[in-house]
């Protein structure tokens, strides 16, 4: 939205602003709300729909003028009207006429980049038809069975101590040791890489140097798989038709490694906490009435990984929920007050199973390509870790719980869960809770063991048979008489083995799914 649209934004506005603690604290010139300055996004968004409708004027830092869309129906139109919006931030007006500047804090995020997400037409056929080739190529079944050994290699860390914090120890590791694997550097996984990435994804006072420390990784993978391709996703994006430069391959990576690690950190967190605090939700797992799959899927629309995205960009003077949309004019593609809208969710409460028409992946020419990688690692990951820690519960108060929120997403800070200590267990094997059991070296199949015999003691010398005579007992040094034969009776022929019953269509469906 341009300037003209509201009130002034420039220097000539002397008028005091509100103090702390205010009703009208969070307001800026117009009236309009600042949505950096709110303590709960979810409940301005709400306010905001009430008093604007499904598109709301807004205002981001510095007071730069936005649209936010909160309606279900305008997010898909935006999103699927290229003719109409693009994600070009180079005809946004604000910036365009200087109210946006080069340091502005979002400018990460706006700034164009030469990448498909911000790309049009041939350009972003190019440059999305190489990720599209490149992530067409991966196996699912392979990943998901490298997704429950990464899970039972994490929770091992600590399944011994009898508590965790499972996003410290577990929802910040499961992505980023699996996109490593996808991208082709496993060796590049560590707690330093995670801590790096966090810390770039924060935007602390070293976020600077965390994001050269994963682009200088990034930077040695292209040059890897430039001289000698495998098959992983560094190496297919290179070898594309689209040739893609050495640049374009490592902001592709970058993309995808950063996108895909924040947005899978908060479903896991999400999933897990959803799981530890609402008994029903747990009741039904347990019960058979909602599978991980599907529990992931209602967390998609209860708490989406993104609850914004940087932004989308009026090609043309147009309406949108009712609002005059000028040319020029930014606006915040919203999943997270799309997905409650009254209008598709007039139930908040009613299950959404079966339902996958959330806005948590977005939509049109740049819905999120990675989308099946960031519901596998979920689905293996969540029913994993519950199999091998069957009686996890949360290790603090709801209200307890810390999150660090702004804009563009809600991270959960930590979640510290108790449980039965648990023994390691061989990652290669089915996640299970069963303790395990000791080793008999000298066992086979088919054998029985004897039972120990008692040995007698000195006391029992001599023991009085059933008609009350003693019997001699063994006394040691002393020549003892040789036993007598004793008349075996025949044993009736033993049956032969059953073969083991072969699992059925389900429980082979099961532990294909599962990557078993």
């Amino acid at each position: 939205m341009t300037p003209e649209s509201h009130a002034p934004t420039g220097t000539d506005d002397t008028r005091p602003g509100p103090p702390p603690g205010c009703p009208a604290h969070g307001l800026g010139p117009g009236g309009l709300h600042r949505l950096h300055e709110a303590e709960d996004l979810g409940a301005l968004y709400e306010q905001l729909r009430e008093q604007h409708g499904p598109v709301a004027p807004v205002l981001l830092h510095d007071d730069v003028p936005i649209w936010i869309v909160l309606g279900h129906a305008e997010n898909l139109h935006m999103v699927r009207s290229p003719s109409q919006f693009c994600r070009d931030s180079r005809i946004w007006t604000p910036l365009k006429d200087g109210l946006v500047k080069p340091d502005h804090p979002l400018m990460p995020h706006i700034a164009w980049q030469p990448i498909a997400s911000h790309a049009e037409g041939d350009e972003h056929k190019r440059l999305r038809g190489a990720v599209m080739g490149a992530i067409s190529t991966i196996d699912f079944r392979s990943l998901r069975r490298y997704i429950n050994r990464s899970t039972q290699q994490i929770v091992n860390r600590f399944c011994e101590k009898g508590e965790a914090d499972l996003v410290g120890q577990f929802t910040e590791h499961l992505p980023m040791a699996v996109m490593c694997e996808i991208l082709g550097m496993p060796g590049e996984y560590n707690d330093r890489i995670v801590e790096a990435a966090r810390d770039a994804l924060k935007g602390t006072e070293t976020a600077i140097a965390s994001h050269s420390y994963v682009m200088d990784a990034l930077s040695r993978l292209t040059a890897r798989r430039r001289a000698q391709p495998e098959e992983d996703l560094a190496s297919y994006l290179i070898t594309h038709p689209a040739r893609l430069t050495d640049d374009e391959v490592r902001e592709h990576l970058r993309l995808v490694l950063f996108a895909a690690y924040e947005a899978t950190t908060n479903l896991l967190s999400n999933v897990l906490l959803t799981v530890l605090i609402d008994p029903r939700f747990r009741a039904q797992l347990n019960g058979g009435q909602m599978t991980v799959p599907e529990a992931v899927e209602q967390s998609l629309w209860n708490e989406p990984p993104f609850s914004t995205v940087f932004a989308y960009f009026a090609k043309q003077e147009t309406e949108l929920g009712g609002q005059r949309i000028r040319r020029g004019d930014g606006l915040l593609f919203a999943p997270l007050p799309a997905n409650v809208d009254p209008r598709v969710r007039p139930d908040l409460k009613a299950s959404m199973q079966g339902n996958r028409s959330h806005l948590a992946f977005g939509g049109g020419p740049h819905e999120c390509p990675g989308q099946d990688i960031g519901r596998s690692i979920a689905d293996v990951g969540v029913d994993a870790l519950l199999m091998r820690l069957p009686d996890v519960e949360l290790d603090c108060d709801e209200e307890d719980l810390r999150w660090t929120a702004s804009i563009a997403s809600r991270h959960l800070v930590s979640m510290p869960v108790q449980f039965s200590p648990k023994p390691p267990q061989d990652v290669s094997e089915q996640p299970n809770h069963k303790p395990v059991p000791a080793q008999r070296s000298d066992w086979q199949i088919g054998t029985v063991q004897p039972k120990p015999q008692p040995q007698p003691t000195a006391a029992a010398a001599q023991l009085p048979t059933a008609s009350g005579s003693a019997q001699p007992q063994a006394v040691p040094g002393a020549a003892q008489p040789q036993p007598q034969p004793v008349p075996v009776q025949p044993q009736p022929a033993s049956e032969e083995p059953q073969p083991p019953r072969r699992k059925g269509v389900w429980q082979r469906f099961l532990s294909w799914w599962r990557g078993y």
